[in-house]
């Protein structure tokens, strides 16, 4: 599903399914709206479940249980220029099993400017997510760049996020030198990884913010 230049639009109790392997089978990608509510759905996909393109604004999403698929994800931002900011978004109370990722924020490097902000990912449970929080600012999936993302990323709340991890690297905020990740909070984190080769880790360059509560892996921050 497409919602791209649409005004206040619900879409609510329904099922995708696209097979594992299936390229570029995004569930439902958003881009260029405003006011859009996604609740209580069943994405199953080989590409993300739910993704947040440039322009996305007073963005709502409760109850989707994700996976198989590469989790929620904005972007990738900043591939073109003068890209409409992303901001307002809140995703919670969502399930995510055997997915690449889990919550993710993802910039091309290189990027013109734009900025994202005001996100909150609250209530969010992982089972056997590869990498359950991401943020990576050095998306090139030709690989080799040496160039910097400059999108701005501000005001991200991560809060009550818990599960297992099958990464040993649960948490990994890879952020821009040029355009450090700002006023990012983590909030009671709870990711296990059960693997003989010890517990789960953070990893955190370029990100400034706060870690409060509780926090399994221990935070970077």
């Amino acid at each position: 599903m497409k919602v791209f230049g649409c005004l206040r639009t619900t879409i609510e109790h329904i099922q995708i399914t696209a097979p594992t392997a299936s390229p570029n089978t995004n569930g439902i990608h958003i881009g260029s709206s405003t006011n859009t509510k996604i609740f209580n759905s069943l994405i199953a996909t080989g590409d993300d479940c739910v993704s947040i393109d440039l322009g996305t604004e007073n963005l709502q999403v409760s109850g989707v249980t994700c996976g198989p698929g590469l989790g929620i994800s904005i972007g990738s931002l900043g591939k073109y220029a003068n890209e409409a900011d992303v901001k307002n978004l809140v995703i919670q109370n969502c399930n995510l099993t055997g997915t690449d990722n889990g919550v993710r924020i993802k910039t091309w490097a290189p990027s013109p400017p734009s900025i994202v902000y005001n996100v909150t990912f609250e209530n969010i449970s992982m089972k056997d997510v590869v990498n359950p929080i991401i943020i990576d600012q050095q998306y090139c999936p030709s690989g080799g760049t040496q160039a910097l993302s400059q999108v701005q990323i501000t005001g991200v709340k991560l809060k009550n996020i818990f599960g297992t991890s099958k990464n040993k690297v649960a948490v990994n905020l890879n952020c821009s030198p040029s355009k450090p990740s700002q006023n990012i909070d983590l909030t009671d984190i709870d990711l296990i990884y059960n693997r003989q080769d010890g517990a789960a880790t953070s990893s955190s360059f370029n990100a400034r913010g706060i870690a409060r509560g509780s926090q399994e892996p221990p935070s970077c921050l």
